[in-house]
């Protein structure tokens, strides 16, 4: 009889575990099916920060809307049929692979990309995340497997546009994150820079931010955020981050960060610049919530991205 109550208990305390882990997941990575946005539908971001924007990013979203482009795709490591749309500013120019953030896609998130890139006299691929916009898939795994897709669409510009194709890789909150993680890998000669915009420091410290300001305690819920990743998402949550990444970066790195952030903390690009070994420059923009740097001030992004092109040598 003990021996069956404590069975007992075992065995409700590990399903107890697993339920737990599971919701984490649900809430934290599992991204649910969409539905295609209308012609006349504009998507923000949630919160108030994007309202005051919001005729500026509904402007771009209908000039990258009426711009030519071409939809493009690539099949994923694991399978997913992952979308882009490429603008072409002029044939042959440096082209510039952009990544959205977390739980957006490239429609909402990367609509003023192809502004800049166009203002820097460059091509715009526009990229869906797995789980995002076009793309295939629903879940979302911080930057850990994106980046894995990253190298996948680099292989694919190269293929399309040439052995001489230069390329910038961008992204922007979790697709800056990606780009840095990327950053980390073997890049062909291609990759000449990596622009991160607002990134996170590692999949884990935002979390347990997170977390923290849902008034729950992350030293209790971070392990089954982390338990929910590995069983149901099938990846490793702490595998790599930004900052390990860059450690071993071997091009050069330009950040971008609002000062006023209230999601990511500009702190966390300061520690991406600290760890980062390649000729870099990390800009504040004063007074620019999160994601919202380019839209604060235009004119001073366009210039650090040219002094800084310069300053390379690019």
């Amino acid at each position: 009889m003990p021996f069956l109550i404590a069975f007992g208990v075992l065995l409700a305390l590990l399903i107890l575990i697993l339920l737990t882990a599971y919701v984490c997941f649900r809430i934290a990575f599992y991204l649910p099916p969409r539905k295609p946005v209308a012609e006349d539908e504009f998507p923000l971001p949630p919160g108030k920060a994007y309202e005051e924007y919001r005729d500026v990013l509904e402007g771009w979203m209908k000039t990258a809307r009426a711009y030519p482009y071409e939809r493009v795709s690539i099949t994923s490591f694991d399978g997913l049929t992952l979308c882009g749309k490429y603008y072409e500013h002029k044939k042959g120019a440096p082209l510039e692979i952009l990544f959205h953030g977390y739980q957006g896609s490239s429609d909402r998130d990367l609509c003023g990309g192809v502004r800049r890139c166009f203002a820097l006299g460059r091509n715009a691929l526009l990229v869906d995340h797995r789980g995002g916009g076009d793309s295939q898939g629903n879940v979302t795994t911080f930057g850990i497997l994106e980046r894995k897709d990253c190298l996948k669409w680099i292989d694919f510009a190269i293929e399309k546009f040439g052995k001489d194709v230069k390329i910038i890789l961008c992204g922007i909150s979790m697709g800056a994150a990606t780009v840095l993680m990327t950053a980390g890998e073997t890049l062909p000669e291609n990759v000449v820079y990596v622009l991160g915009d607002c990134s996170y420091s590692a999949p884990k410290d935002i979390i347990k931010k997170v977390v923290k300001e849902m008034r729950l305690p992350p030293a209790i819920f971070y392990p089954f955020i982390k338990l929910g990743a590995k069983l149901f998402g099938k990846f490793d949550l702490e595998e790599t981050s930004p900052v390990q990444a860059i450690q071993s970066c071997k091009v050069p790195v330009i950040l971008f960060h609002g000062d006023n952030d209230s999601l990511v903390p500009c702190e966390m690009s300061k520690q991406i610049f600290n760890a980062c070994p390649t000729p870099k420059k990390l800009v504040l923009i004063p007074d620019a919530e999160h994601g919202l740097a380019y839209p604060k001030d235009e004119q001073t992004y366009i210039d650090e991205i040219r002094a800084f092109e310069k300053h390379c040598g690019l």
